[in-house]
């Protein structure tokens, strides 16, 4: 119990004297998740769309591929990335492994197969008959795409919130293409844990309590915008 009090007098500490090594931290673990994120929004969206709303051969076999990429171990992403950016390596041009593009990298690849199986999903639970209406009235893609995405807001808003507890919390392929370098290529994630693996428990504690209260913030946010239209919408209908 002495290592969670110490954890929480050093984390009250770390916020109150703006500690540049505690915002350093922050600053790296935001842009990781911010940009692994929106990318595997760009990427992961029009895919998870077209999975929901199309039938097409072979699409039951890229819908399994997408939830198995659910279970994508990070450890063995990061080691086979790592791999590939090695000097002699087909990624070794790039210039990746141990910079932060590395890591953004690492964590996109993980981020995208969350968003693709999330929205798939919501996306294939909206009633069948609202869009075979929306076709049989001529509604282009687009449209239909922008009906999808605005009935099953909840669920995508779910698959975002996913991708960015994703980045927030991710280690294993962060610390093995990053390096988890200092000032450099570390997040709050991995700094806990390279203070567990030298025995400062106390920092390590602390520095969790920061990315425990980061999650909660930015989940409580995403949570409220996730409700806010249903909210709306059933007003508006009663």
């Amino acid at each position: 119990m002495s290592f969670l009090w110490q954890g929480l007098q050093q984390a009250w500490h770390l916020i109150v004297s703006h500690d540049p090594y505690l915002w350093g931290l922050v600053n790296v673990t935001l842009k990781v998740c911010a940009i692994s994120t929106g990318i595997g929004l760009a990427v992961g969206l029009p895919i998870g769309l077209t999975l929901g709303l199309g039938r097409f051969p072979g699409r039951g076999v890229l819908v399994t591929l997408a939830n198995a990429g659910l279970g994508l171990p990070p450890v063995i992403v990061g080691v086979v990335l790592a791999v590939l950016m090695f000097p002699t390596a087909p990624l070794a041009h790039y210039h990746l492994l141990f910079t932060l593009r590395g890591v953004y990298l690492a964590q996109t690849i993980l981020a995208i197969p969350i968003i693709i199986a999330l929205t798939t999903s919501a996306v294939s639970d909206i009633a069948p008959g609202l869009i075979a209406q929306a076709r049989a009235f001529g509604a282009r893609r687009h449209r239909i795409a922008l009906l999808a995405l605005r009935e099953a807001r909840v669920g995508i808003f779910a698959a975002i919130i996913a991708a960015i507890g994703s980045g927030l919390s991710e280690v294993g392929a962060v610390a093995i293409v990053g390096g988890n370098a200092e000032y450099s290529t570390q997040t709050l994630a991995s700094a806990a844990l390279e203070k567990v693996g030298a025995g400062r428990y106390a920092e390590a504690i602390a520095i969790g309590i920061l990315l425990m209260g980061l999650i909660l913030i930015v989940t409580t946010i995403l949570t409220v915008l996730q409700y806010a239209g249903a909210q709306r919408r059933v007003g508006r209908s009663s």
